[in-house]
């Protein structure tokens, strides 16, 4: 898969959050920008390139700002990561980063998080049978990780307007997972307890999203790369 005018892009999933063990994938995620002249065509160019062997998400510039606006827990992840993390940095994925703390908002990030938390709850109660096969209890495990880290991520954004993507102590999201598989049901409590968190704590987020900032880096990305050819001014 070949996408020109990357902005952006880095290692995120499990390597980022220090869950990471032999024989993980690596996943990757970054954002490009679709030449200009393209978008005023009768046919949009695509937004979203996905490929596996190496797993790779780009979503196009507007894609992404729309995702974050929205408090995508996945696509908030890349303007966050350590910088080591970072494969490509451009002086506007630079200037993205900069603006990170203008794009959550107080409702879409507890809808979000506590969303895609209650979706991996879900899943592992569908698999889990209390006595599960060790294909499924890894499956199961792996759902209850990324429960506890969905609650700790989002409620820290909530409160505090920061993300910390790498996890202070993996450990003991490995221990949470293990004592899930062997029963799903053990996850019901610390969602319960998140859940009551978000509605307890009072946000430095703005209650609605504010895209001024997202609307004017856009405008910039959309006239670097305007020309008669498509390639970058």
């Amino acid at each position: 898969m070949t996408v020109t005018n990357i902005l952006l892009s880095g290692i995120v999933g499990s390597t980022a959050y220090g869950l990471a063990h032999a024989g993980s994938d690596v996943d990757r995620l970054g954002l490009f920008a679709a030449p200009t002249e393209e978008l005023h065509g009768l046919h949009t160019p695509k937004e979203s390139h996905v490929s596996t062997a190496p797993d790779r998400t780009l979503h196009e510039a507007a894609k992404w700002c729309r995702l974050a606006l929205g408090g995508n827990p996945t696509v908030m992840e890349l303007v966050w990561l350590p910088d080591e993390l970072y494969e490509v940095r451009t002086p506007l994925g630079d200037e993205l980063i900069g603006i990170r703390g203008t794009l959550p908002s107080a409702r879409r990030v507890r809808d979000a998080y506590l969303g895609y938390a209650t979706q991996q709850f879900r899943k592992l109660q569908n698999r889990g049978d209390g006595a599960p096969a060790e294909g499924t209890a890894k499956r199961i495990a792996k759902h209850a990780r990324h429960l506890k880290r969905l609650c700790t991520q989002g409620h820290e954004l909530y409160a505090t307007g920061r993300l910390t993507i790498r996890l202070e102590d993996p450990e003991s999201y490995r221990r949470f997972g293990e004592e899930v598989a062997a029963d799903p049901e053990a996850a019901a409590p610390l969602l319960h307890e998140f859940e009551e968190k978000f509605a307890r704590t009072r946000s430095v987020l703005p209650e609605q999203p504010d895209e001024t900032a997202a609307e004017a880096w856009l405008r910039r990305v959309r006239r670097h790369f305007y020309t008669a050819d498509g390639t970058r001014a």
